[in-house]
C-alpha cells in the first residue's frame, strides 16, 4: 500500500532526524541560558549578550552553512559504497573549517568596536559588547570541527553523538557561566562578557567530544579522518566551495532579513519590539523540526542518488514533505490557538501579550511556508543544488519582503500602515514565494535525475 511505503519511509527519517532536532534544541538552549544568566546579573549584561550575540549568531549561521556541503557529499559516497573516499572529503573539510574559523575568529576581535558605536548605544555596553563578540570568536575554530564532524557523522547514519555533545556542552555551559559572570573560584565577575568566555570553553571541549568520538567508536573505524593526513586538496575544496558557499549565503540572507526587520520595527516601540520578539522565539523554537527534517532528508536523498535510485530519492522527498506538512499544520494551530498561553509564559504585561498573541496568527500560516521551504531545501542539498535556493532566498527576503514589510508596516502618503502586522505578513508572502520557487526546483530535479 502506498500510504504505508509512506509511514515506513517516515520512520526512517525520523529515526535519523530526532537526535539532530534535540542537538538544535539544545543549541538554542544555550542562548537561553546566557540570556538569562547575564540578566540576572544586570540589564546592562543582558544587553552586552544580547547585541554581541547579533554578530556572533550571523557569523556562526553563515559559517554552518558553509560547512554543510560535506553532508551530501559524504551521503553520495555512502549510496555509492565507496566509503574509502569518505576520510579524504572530511579532511579536506575540517581544513576548510578551521580556516574559517580562524577568519572568524580574527574578524570578531576588531569588528565590534568598528560597528557598535554607529548603533547608538550607551559606551559601556559597546565596550562590553565588543569584548563579549572577542572573547566568543576563540570558540570559532572549534565549533567549525564540530560542524563538519557532526554533518560526517549524520551522513553516515551516526546522528546520536550530535545530540549527546550538545546536550553536554548546555550542561557544562551552565557552570562556566556561573564562574565567569558572577566570579567563582578565583575568576573575575566578568558580567556578560563571561557569557562568550564560558561559551568559547565549551565549544573546545565540545570538538575534543567530537575527535574522541570519532576516533574510538566503531562505526567510524573505516572512514575516519585523522589517518593519512594530507594537505589542503585544491580540487576538492573547489567542490567543498562550490556546494558550500551558496548554502552559506542562503543562511546569511535569512538571519539577516530577520535581524533587519527587528531593527526597522525598533522604532515602533518597546511593546511592537517585545512582542515581535516573543512571536519571533516561539516560531523559532518551532523551526528546530522541520530544519532537523531537512537535516535528515540531505542525507537519505543523497544516499539514494549515490545508489544510483532516483525513483526513491523522489519518493523520499514527498514524503518529508508530507511530514512537513503535518508539523506546521500542528505548530501552526498551536500558535493561532495558544498564542495569549505562550505569550504569558514570557511577559505579564498585558498590551505585550494581546500584540504577540495577534502576532502569533500570521505566525501560524507563516509556519506552512516556513516547514515546507526548510525541507525543500534540505532535499535539494541532497541533490546537490544549493545556487537555486540561493537566488530564491535572495529575491524573497531582499528585493521583497523587506521593502514589502516596510511598505506595509509604516504605509505611504495618507495611509499609516499596518503596524508589526505588516512586517509579520510581508515575510509570510516571502516564504511562500521561497517554498513555491523550491517546489519547482524539487519537481525538476528530480524528474531530470
Amino acid at each position: 500500500m502506498p500510504l504505508q511505503r509512506h509511514l515506513t519511509d517516515a520512520r526512517q527519517t525520523w529515526t535519523l532526524a530526532w537526535p539532530l532536532i534535540v542537538g538544535q534544541l539544545a543549541g538554542t538552549g544555550l542562548a537561553f541560558v546566557d540570556a538569562a544568566m547575564a540578566g540576572h546579573a544586570s540589564a546592562a549584561d543582558l544587553a552586552v549578550v544580547s547585541v554581541g550575540a547579533s554578530l556572533w549568531i550571523s557569523g556562526l549561521v553563515a559559517m554552518m552553512g558553509l560547512l554543510l556541503a560535506i553532508s551530501p557529499l559524504v551521503a553520495h559516497k555512502v549510496g555509492e559504497g565507496k566509503t574509502d573516499a569518505i576520510p579524504h572529503l572530511v579532511q579536506q573539510a575540517l581544513w576548510q573549517g578551521i580556516a574559517v574559523g580562524v577568519l572568524f575568529l580574527l574578524a570578531f576581535q576588531y569588528i565590534g568596536p568598528w560597528v557598535y558605536p554607529f548603533l547608538g548605544m550607551d559606551d559601556a555596553v559597546a565596550s562590553k559588547a565588543s569584548q563579549f563578540l572577542a572573547a566568543v570568536g576563540w570558540g570559532m575554530p572549534a565549533l567549525a570541527i564540530q560542524r563538519v564532524l557532526g554533518n560526517y557523522s549524520t551522513a553516515i547514519n551516526q546522528p546520536r553523538p550530535v545530540m549527546i555533545i550538545a546536550l553536554l556542552t548546555l550542561l557544562l555551559n551552565i557552570p562556566l557561566n556561573w564562574i565567569f559572570v558572577f566570579g567563582h573560584f578565583g575568576a573575575p565577575a566578568l558580567g556578560g562578557v563571561g557569557c562568550g568566555v564560558a561559551s568559547a570553553i565549551c565549544a573546545w571541549l565540545g570538538a575534543l567530544f567530537a575527535i574522541l568520538w570519532v576516533w574510538r567508536a566503531p562505526a567510524y573505524r573505516d572512514t575516519h579522518p585523522f589517518r593519512n593526513w594530507i594537505a589542503p586538496h585544491w580540487t576538492t575544496q573547489q567542490q567543498l566551495l562550490k556546494l558550500g558557499l551558496p548554502i552559506g549565503l542562503t543562511f546569511l540572507v535569512e538571519v539577516s532579513a530577520f535581524a533587519g526587520v527587528a531593527l526597522l520595527l525598533a522604532r515602533l516601540g518597546t511593546t511592537t519590539v517585545a512582542s515581535h520578539q516573543i512571536a519571533l522565539n516561539a516560531t523559532s523554537m518551532m523551526f528546530m523540526l522541520p530544519m532537523g527534517l531537512g537535516s535528515a532528508l540531505t542525507v537519505r536523498v543523497g544516499q539514494a542518488l549515490g545508489a544510483g535510485d532516483t525513483a526513491l530519492a523522489r519518493f523520499i522527498g514527498k514524503t518529508g514533505l508530507w511530514m512537513g506538512l503535518v508539523i506546521a499544520v500542528s505548530g501552526g494551530l498551536l500558535l493561532s490557538l495558544g498564542g495569549h498561553a505562550i505569550a504569558s509564559l514570557y511577559t505579564s504585561d498585558l498590551a505585550v501579550r494581546e500584540l504577540a498573541a495577534t502576532l502569533m496568527i500570521f505566525a501560524a500560516v507563516f509556519q506552512l511556508f516556513d516547514a515546507s521551504q526548510a525541507i525543500l531545501a534540505g532535499i535539494l542539498r541532497g541533490y546537490k543544488v544549493t545556487r537555486g535556493p540561493m537566488l530564491a532566498y535572495i529575491l524573497a527576503f531582499w528585493l521583497v519582503g523587506l521593502p514589502l514589510g516596510y511598505l506595509l508596516t509604516y504605509g505611504a502618503g495618507d495611509w499609516s500602515g499596518w503596524g508589526a502586522q505588516g512586517y509579520w505578513l510581508a515575510l509570510v508572502i516571502a516564504l511562500a514565494l521561497i517554498a513555491v520557487s523550491l517546489l519547482w526546483l524539487f519537481r525538476r530535479v528530480s524528474r531530470g535525475s
